[in-house]
Formats: structure tokens, sequence, C-alpha cells
């Protein structure tokens, strides 16, 4: 096996906030550890256009409180072609990077996975995506913030919930995962959650009419995972032809979902993979995302990590409609 002297770090996909304290660790442990660092701009396809720059411990200083970035983000369709990835393993090589640390989601360790299953080139993932959907970790870097952003709008959605007595679809991120609609619905005391997840095989929407605010409520929120086809909108016109006694308004809450300062969680967990990160090149470790289970620091093989199937726990389900009578 090559020795691995100098370590490229890059943030793919959709901004977390925690990434930059991710960035930070990484750097810092590779350096402490005698490695050189090379920060990758704008992901995959700033691998793929040569925008690299060395980095040293000021790069990092001064950002663990950032959100979004400090290396951008964006999405490379160049990257998904083999010609693409050709070119940014030439950059790699002209660089002289041995590894690669990718930060990001699903999309971004598949891309990582086929990347060192093509060229050799050890990759490491840290998982930075505010929907918690890859398996393998309790936590991603940039949930927990997320959360608190989610509850903060809702408690303020329901001040004129109460005022006005109406129905409020907030919806949220998360795409096929309902962890963000599911535990903010939850955090903010809401009456009903509709996620992807829920296998009951029950019409959501008229479990929640049913359960809430037919017998005692005059005014509720309903979390909604996001979805082209069934998203917030789609439920509230659905309460408007079903049950036009109700004033129904929607509130979806976009892209604030993803900025802000990260939280203490974010912080802590992001610094603690990435150092982690640099013990596993260490340790000779190839292919692997760096996750939290039960409090330790874990590795997970990328085919492990990007299965589409992380459950939601019925607890968490079952919980809600207790605490919403």
């Amino acid at each position: 096996m090559r020795k691995i002297n100098c370590i490229g770090i890059l943030t793919s996909g959709g901004d977390a906030p925690g990434m930059n304290a991710a960035i930070r660790a990484v750097t810092r442990a590779a350096i402490a550890d005698g490695f050189k660092v090379m920060g990758i701009y704008k992901g995959y396809e700033g691998l793929v256009n040569n925008e690299i720059k060395e980095f040293s411990t000021e790069n990092v200083s001064n950002i663990i409180q950032r959100g979004g970035t400090i290396l951008k983000t964006a999405r490379s369709k160049e990257f998904m072609t083999e010609e693409g990835r050709k070119k940014a393993y030439d950059n790699m090589i002209k660089n002289g990077i041995d590894a690669l640390v990718v930060i990001g989601g699903n999309g971004s360790l598949t891309g990582a996975r086929i990347f060192a299953e093509e060229y050799d080139v050890p990759c490491i993932g840290l998982p930075g995506t505010i929907d918690n959907d890859l398996n393998g970790t309790d936590s991603t870097i940039g949930y927990d913030t997320t959360l608190n952003t989610i509850m903060e709008c809702v408690d303020k959605i329901r001040d004129t919930a109460t005022s006005h007595e109406r129905i409020f679809f907030v919806e949220v991120m998360g795409r096929d995962a309902g962890f963000l609609a599911q535990n903010s619905a939850i955090a903010a005391g809401a009456e009903a959650a509709i996620i992807p997840e829920d296998s009951t095989g029950a019409d959501q929407l008229e479990s929640f009419i049913g359960r809430g605010i037919r017998k005692s409520k005059s005014s509720s929120i309903v979390l909604v995972s996001e979805s082209p086809s069934c998203g917030a909108m789609y439920y509230a016109e659905r309460v408007k032809k079903e049950y036009p006694e109700y004033d129904v308004r929607v509130s979806i809450l976009g892209h604030l979902q993803r900025g802000g300062s990260p939280s203490a969680g974010d912080r802590i967990l992001a610094s603690r993979l990435g150092v982690g990160a640099i013990r596993a090149i260490q340790e000779g470790q190839r292919n692997v995302m760096i996750g939290i289970k039960n409090d330790e620091v874990v590795y997970v093989p990328f085919s492990n990590a990007i299965k589409s199937d992380k459950p939601v726990k019925k607890e968490l389900i079952d919980a809600l409609a207790v605490l919403s009578i």
C-alpha cells in the first residue's frame, strides 16, 4: 500500500451546519499527525477542475461557529462520467494527494465509493447531511442544528395558528427520509407528522383529523416531509376539499433550514468525526464512513452507509400519536 503523505478534503452535495467544524477538525488532526492537507473547492467539481489549495491551521481558524462550508459545494455532473473521474484522479496525482476525506450525504459517499473502486484511492467519508438518512450512524453533521431551526420556526407559527384557529401544514426537508419531520414534530409539540416511513397503510391525513382536531382542538400544526407529489400543498388542498370547515395555511421552510451557526452538538460531532477520519487513515482504513454509534466513533463501509432503508423508529411515531391527543 502506498504511503499516505497528503490528504485532500472536500465538501459535496447540500451544505449542512457543522461542515466547517469538520473541515477544521480534519485539517488540524491531519497536520498534527504530520500530513500535508489540500483543500478542494466546490466538491467533486473542484477536483475535476483543479480548484485545489494547500491548507494550514490558519486556513481553518475561526470557522467552527460558521454555517455553510468555506470550501464551497456543488453537484458535479462531470464527476458522474468516467471521463470526469479520470480528470479528477489526474488532478489528485498532480497535487500529490494520496487520500480523500469527503464530507457529504448519500450521493457524495456514493461518488467516493465509485471513485475508490476505479482508482484504488483511499477515501474516508464524513456524514454531512441535514436529513440524517445515512446508515451506521446515530446522527449526521447538521441534523441537530436543523432540528432546532425547525422547532424555533414552528414555535413562531403556532402563535399565529392559535390566534386564528387554523391548521398549519409545515413542510420540511428530508425527501425520502422523515427524521426531521418526525423529531421536530415531537420537539415542537405538533399534532402530527406526515412522513414517507409511516408504513401503517392508513391515510395519514385522515388519521390526524380523526385523532386530533375533530375532538377538541381549534388549531393544529402538522409537519410534512417534502415530496414532489404529496408535500404540504397536497395535504392542504385535500383538507380544503374534504374538510372545508377548517381554515388551512401552508408554510414551506425551504433553505432556511440549512443555514445558521451549528449547535454545540453538531460542532462536537463534526470535531470527533473529523479526528476519527485521520485516525482511520493512520490505521489503514479505506472506503469507510466515520459514524457515531452509542457515543462511540465507528467505521461503516460505504456500501452499508448508503443503503436507503434507515428506519424511523416506530416508538417515535407512537410517542407523537400519544402526545398529540
